[in-house]
């Protein structure tokens, strides 16, 4: 009769130090991807943070550029202009007389990187003497 073959016990370690092995590095390659994760969200996160402060900067450029048209001219009126800066370009939008006579409104929408920012503003223009100050000032979400 023929001894059933057993594996020598060396090759019984093999086995176990190649399961180890294996684990141990698919353990390691989930760690490794979720850092590259997070560190990706996190640069991103402070690209999108950078960018929300670039657009608001865009915008007050628009509401002072709209607060110095109307300064010389406080009859100025527009239903939409574009104001260029070196860091991107705010759309702005003037009425006049709006929410009340003797105020103007002024709208201004910027957009850096997919992030927009609004702000809306109020000022009392007075048309006998050219005087204008601002009310309302609020950024728009």
């Amino acid at each position: 009769m023929r001894k059933a073959h057993r594996p020598e016990k060396r090759h019984l370690a093999g086995q176990a130090f190649l399961s180890t092995v294996l684990l141990m590095g698919g353990a390691i390659m989930v760690i490794a991807a979720t850092v590259a994760v997070v560190a990706v969200a996190f640069v991103d996160s402070g690209y999108g943070l950078q960018a929300s402060d670039k657009a608001e900067s865009v915008a007050t450029a628009g509401v002072n550029d709209a607060f110095l048209r109307l300064v010389r001219n406080s009859a100025f009126s527009s239903g939409g202009y574009a104001v260029s800066v070196p860091s991107g370009s705010a759309t702005v939008s003037v009425t006049q007389n709006s929410p009340v006579a003797g105020e103007a409104s002024v709208f201004s929408s910027a957009s850096v990187n997919g992030r927009t920012r609004k702000i809306s503003a109020v000022f009392s223009v007075n048309s006998s003497t050219g005087h204008v100050a601002p009310i309302f000032w609020q950024n728009v979400q």
